[in-house]
């Protein structure tokens, strides 16, 4: 056993009561976060500052003592180091010039590295900064994930007009995929190298797929990161969410080669007991339980605990906090989730 438990659960350890820490757990629901964000000229500009990306992962430690702490940054710093105009627009998202004719080809995979260095050096940052059993994660956004921005040039609804590129232009968005898994797995050595104790692949819009599709778009680019991580640090930790995904969860971690499955809180518990056979799990609880208050996150908890609780679990939300939820919300999840009250 590590002094860090959950990557011990990663590695199929079972722990009572389950590690925890909570996807987005350092935003804009932290007012101390949305003091921050003042000061950054940009989300990219403060995506790229090692000051104020440390300071913006260590916020919720500091206050929850999570057992994991994630690195702070978007999943679109991909596709601004391959040469894209990425930009955020305040209360609208991010934004970029859709792909057009001959641009997968103009794509810049040989300067992502140096282009992310100030992303390494926040990582290197904060593994000396936590607290030695605080773990710390790493993360990317999934190949078909981060394409459909690139293709649609922001996010939509139902990813239409990535999966109209997808039957009009197939071998182009293979070649579009191949670039992104490639230079996302250098991405990830990169931030291991640099300190991470386990990295997570995020493919927030697997669940607009059908089964080819998904197998094809979804679960072979991730097996690629994998195997590439796995090929230059073997034995790395790597957590997939592919949210949404409903039935294709199941085989998707033997698929993938990733050690955990990070499932969305529409998964039902049985299912997830299901997967849970399959190795290590992290969720599920909806996040809109934090923001309604302790009756609904005490009910959601103990839902989970009684059917996942006995296996290798790392006690999360079903996707990120919201801005609505409260910090004393957050407060009292984390002490119910730890027996503490």
């Amino acid at each position: 056993m590590s002094n860090r438990k959950i990557i011990d659960v990663i590695s199929g350890a079972h722990i009572a009561p389950p590690p925890i820490w909570v996807m987005r757990q350092a935003g804009r629901y932290l007012p101390e976060y949305r003091e921050l964000r003042k000061s950054a000229k940009s989300f990219l500009d403060f995506c790229y500052t090692p000051d104020m990306a440390v300071e913006a992962t260590l916020q919720p430690i500091r206050r929850y003592n999570f057992d994991a702490a994630i690195l702070f940054s978007d999943i679109l710093v991909m596709p601004d180091a391959l040469g894209r105009d990425v930009h955020f627009v305040t209360g609208e998202g991010p934004r970029m010039t859709p792909l057009g004719e001959g641009d997968v080809d103009a794509l810049t995979p040989n300067n992502v590295l140096s282009h992310l260095s100030p992303v390494f050096e926040a990582v290197k940052r904060l593994r000396s900064d936590l607290p030695d059993e605080t773990a710390l994660f790493g993360f990317c956004g999934a190949p078909w994930t981060v394409a459909t921005y690139m293709i649609a040039g922001r996010g939509t609804s139902d990813q239409a007009p990535s999966r109209l590129f997808m039957y009009q232009k197939p071998d182009e968005l293979a070649k579009l995929l191949d670039i992104i898994a490639d230079a996302s797995a250098e991405y990830l050595i990169g931030q291991l190298d640099a300190g991470a104790d386990a990295v997570k692949i995020f493919d927030s819009w697997s669940g607009v797929l059908d089964e080819f599709a998904f197998e094809a778009n979804c679960v072979q680019p991730v097996k690629r990161i994998v195997e590439k991580v796995r090929s230059a640090r073997l034995n790395a930790k790597i957590i997939a969410f592919p949210k949404g995904a409903g039935h294709f969860y199941r085989g998707y971690k033997e698929k993938t080669g990733v050690d955990m499955v990070a499932l969305d809180w529409s998964v039902p518990l049985e299912f997830a007991a299901e997967l849970q056979k399959e190795g290590p799990v992290q969720g599920n609880l909806d996040p809109q339980r934090v923001v309604a208050g302790q009756a609904a996150i005490k009910e959601g908890v103990d839902r989970i605990m009684d059917v996942l609780g006995n296996g290798p679990l790392v006690f999360n939300l079903g996707h990120g906090i919201t801005p609505d939820a409260t910090p004393e919300n957050m407060d009292f999840l984390v002490r119910y989730v730890r027996g503490e009250i």
